[in-house]
């Protein structure tokens, strides 16, 4: 008997069990579409964070009161660091040597109002001068922020495309007034649109002059210091360089443990990294275990499917079929079972993904390697878990099989 003929009687004898074939496939389901959903939920997410966290480049780091903490201790002994402060800032700019741009940033968010429209949980950023040089926020109207409104503290402002649609829509912002709190602006910018990041948007956001910030709400928010590198060759000793400098300011010696923590994009997606893999290695559990599960179940129903169709096993090798026929017959059966089951985990996979991706802020990219291995996987568990089976089936005498009573 040929292979497509053997795979064509073992679709018939599928099909004419529907509901137990259906129950059979559900372990190899669950794992094929875990592995094809959580890859593409990841992959999509490897791509979105990517583009977004090292937005910045290469060579641009931070400086901040809070670093990466892993526990409650941790994070109390950060809190009772002293904050950064504007003039950390200025110095920092004033003696890197290996520096292209050193930009105080401090937000919190506000309500904006023009006349009756108001924009609610806008982002008010105070920032230096130098952060066009960051390469992160352009104008599409007006201008940036200059040296001379940070001097003077000006009530001047670049505002988010989100900002413009809610205060000003349709007329063009530039020159026009708008409040922050208490106080009047003069819009003298507009951002080019930006989007969302997992649904937060970055477009409700306003760019004022730090020492507007401060004027306007003192110095209870600390301030980061973003600093760029003069290239990403220098990047290392450019955070030596700032790292030394704000040691002495603070009172440290150069040898003493920084009391402030230095971060570059890099080391967030690092961490970002190190989540997905444990997801990853979850995912890897779920699958081994559902495999495991679906194998035993295949070989179980492939059991009851041999006792059942023994006496037409002893017609057939009456009829001259070899021993060899019996056993593919009988594995392309759990074959087709398995693979059906990776089909079916494939289209539930990659349709949960999707799914996931259009109601909420998660992206997914659906992989074809991640298809292959489920598929992969799911065939391999038929033809591991249905040899033993197929070769019982093929090793029972013709004529105690013609004997059997059903």
């Amino acid at each position: 008997m040929s292979l497509l003929e053997s795979l064509r009687l073992a679709l018939s004898v599928l099909w004419s069990n529907r509901l137990r074939s259906f129950l059979t496939i559900l372990g190899i389901l669950v794992a094929v579409s875990s592995v094809v959903a959580v890859v593409a939920v990841i992959e999509g997410l490897d791509r979105y964070v990517s583009n977004q966290i090292l937005s910045t480049g290469s060579h641009v780091f931070q400086i901040s009161k809070f670093g990466f903490s892993t526990d409650h201790d941790t994070y109390l002994r950060m809190l009772r660091r002293k904050d950064l402060t504007l003039d950390d800032a200025v110095a920092l700019e004033r003696t890197m040597q290996h520096a292209r741009a050193v930009v105080p940033v401090v937000s919190r968010g506000a309500t904006l109002e023009r006349g009756k429209e108001e924009a609610r949980g806008a982002d008010v950023v105070g920032l230096g001068d130098g952060y066009p040089e960051l390469r992160t926020l352009d104008v599409v109207a007006g201008r940036h922020l200059t040296r001379s409104d940070v001097q003077g503290r000006r009530f001047v402002a670049v505002i988010g495309e989100q900002v413009r649609e809610k205060l000003f829509e349709p007329l063009d912002p530039i020159g026009r007034e708008m409040k922050v709190g208490r106080h009047r602006f003069r819009v003298v910018g507009l951002l080019k649109e930006r989007g969302s990041v997992l649904g937060q948007s970055q477009d409700n956001v306003v760019l004022v002059p730090v020492t507007t910030y401060r004027k306007m709400y003192g110095r209870r928010d600390p301030i980061n210091i973003n600093v760029r590198a003069a290239g990403a060759d220098v990047l290392d000793e450019a955070q030596e360089e700032a790292t030394l400098l704000l040691k002495l300011r603070r009172g440290l010696n150069p040898w003493d443990e920084p009391d402030f923590s230095v971060s570059t994009s890099e080391m967030f997606f690092e961490l970002y990294k190190n989540f997905t893999r444990g997801i990853y290695g979850l995912t890897l559990g779920i699958v081994a275990v559902s495999l495991l599960i679906g194998g035993i179940v295949v070989m179980n129903i492939m059991f009851v499917s041999v006792t059942e169709r023994t006496r037409e096993i002893g017609i057939r090798r009456a009829l001259g079929a070899r021993q060899r026929d019996i056993v593919i017959q009988f594995l392309s059966e759990s074959v087709a079972l398995a693979v059906l089951g990776g089909l079916f985990g494939v289209l539930l996979g990659g349709g949960a993904a999707v799914l996931l991706e259009r109601v909420t802020p998660l992206p997914a990219a659906v992989r074809p390697w991640s298809v292959a291995v489920g598929l992969l996987l799911a065939s391999s568990v038929g033809l591991f878990f249905g040899i033993y089976p197929a070769t019982r089936a093929s090793k029972l005498v013709p004529v105690e099989a013609l004997r059997h009573e059903n």
